[in-house]
């Protein structure tokens, strides 16, 4: 049964044009003997931004869980994203959903039993990229630590605090005094679950 196929085009800036991308896809669609269903189409939009950000992208997952199509094409992987991971979790989508990816530039085609190898591979990078995060994360974590530093955010000055147990006091909740004072929730909730050395018998919320 013939495919169908959905191409995914994008540019940075709307100096740029997609002809090209659209051109060499076309090719392919033309060797394959794949139907094109569509064209989802983002201009001036980084690959980096999010998926609500990128409306063609968008529309594309949401057709994409519709099944509207067998496969996804795009002329490179960073049409698609700026990351290794970024591409992993966007074929983890597609193979949950039964829907393959072609991509030109890379030669990857996950229709094919080769295509489908190397998106294996991908996750064992992807994995293996995440764990490298990771391990810096805790190494930055411990040297700071190490180093006398305080970790997490700043704690409010005494003033805001007396802010907070004033407005409790006055029966007020968790959320109205956070706005208020420009606060955040969990830093309200932090304070109030504190003894107040002038008021010991707090106002639950």
């Amino acid at each position: 049964m013939t495919k169908r196929a959905a191409i995914y085009l994008r540019v940075s800036t709307d100096g740029q044009t997609t002809d090209n991308q659209r051109h060499e896809l076309e090719a392919v669609l033309a060797r394959t003997g794949w139907t094109l269903m569509e064209v989802y189409e983002d201009h001036g939009i980084s690959g980096a931004a999010r998926r609500e950000k990128r409306p063609a992208y968008n529309r594309l997952m949401h057709d994409a869980s519709r099944r509207q199509f067998d496969v996804v094409m795009a002329w490179s992987v960073d049409r698609l994203g700026r990351s290794l991971q970024d591409l992993v979790g966007f074929l983890g989508e597609l193979h949950a959903l039964s829907i393959d990816l072609y991509l030109h530039q890379q030669g990857i085609d996950t229709t094919t039993p080769a295509g489908k190898a190397m998106f294996q591979m991908m996750g064992v990078f992807a994995e293996f990229e995440r764990s490298m995060i990771q391990e810096r994360i805790r190494a930055g974590l411990q040297r700071a630590r190490r180093q006398g530093k305080t970790l997490g955010r700043p704690r409010v000055g005494k003033a805001v605090e007396n802010s907070v147990w004033a407005a409790r006091a006055e029966g007020k909740g968790i959320r109205r005094i956070a706005a208020d004072l420009g606060i955040g929730v969990g830093t309200v909730q932090r304070i109030v679950a504190a003894p107040d050395p002038a008021n010991p018998r707090q106002v639950a919320d």
